[in-house]
């Protein structure tokens, strides 16, 4: 691959730091906050419901995430839910949108050693404040050419991603752990994939594995990458 490629793309949430984590914990404490109105199953499954519907109106990320949250409360609860609770899950939004960046191990090593070698691109999805301010704290926007804040990650979002980096797919790679967002839709459109799993996902995302492919690996975790291309 080394003669082919010369943009490595790397995904932010989950693959360059943990994210998906912070919203499982809310998610319980959610639970917990409205467990008068239905179990914890019915809860979730409510939830991700209204996360779902709400994506074209609100895109991804922890607002859109507290407004469902709020609107399950409301649906849970015939809207009899406290304006006490509802001012509760607004607190634990605003408490994940202060949370530290926390790395993932080796991401800085693994980018360090590409540095130089590729152009470093960052391709990240969701609320645009949120994921500015997790650039900014994790330290490492200095290794990326160009950074992207998408708001899908799918076949035509990384064709005009391409096309503004001036690149054609199999110049590309994109390295990422969700196989729905960002190993599918870069195979589907001629690049190169390396899929990292991290060890939570959100349903949204879960997909059945792709067919094997020549241009797709799979890593246990980003100190691999150095090794395939």
């Amino acid at each position: 691959m080394k003669k082919e490629l010369n943009i490595i793309t790397f995904d932010a949430d989950d693959t360059l730091w943990e994210n998906e984590p912070f919203f499982r914990e809310n998610e319980q404490r959610f639970c917990e906050l409205v467990n008068e109105y239905a179990d914890s199953k019915q809860i979730l499954d409510t939830l991700l419901k209204n996360e779902v519907k709400t994506l074209p109106i609100y895109g991804y990320g922890i607002k859109g995430f507290v407004l469902s949250m709020i609107e399950t409360a409301l649906e849970l609860s015939n809207n009899q839910v406290s304006g006490s609770t509802i001012k509760k899950i607004m607190q634990l939004g605003k408490e994940q949108l202060s949370y530290p960046v926390k790395l993932i191990d080796g991401v800085e090593d693994t980018l360090s050693a590409l540095q130089g070698n590729y152009i470093l691109v960052m391709a990240t999805k969701g609320d645009l404040t949120d994921q500015e301010r997790k650039i900014e704290k994790s330290g490492l926007k200095k290794y990326f050419s160009h950074i992207e804040i998408m708001s899908e990650k799918n076949e035509s979002g990384y064709q005009s991603l391409l096309n503004r980096l001036q690149i054609s797919p199999d110049k590309f790679l994109m390295v990422g752990n969700s196989l729905k967002s960002d190993i599918i839709p870069v195979l589907s459109i001629g690049g190169y994939a390396a899929h990292i799993p991290f060890y939570t996902t959100w349903e949204h995302e879960k997909v059945d594995d792709p067919q094997e492919c020549d241009r797709m690996f799979s890593l246990n975790s980003i100190r691999e990458l150095l090794s395939v291309i």
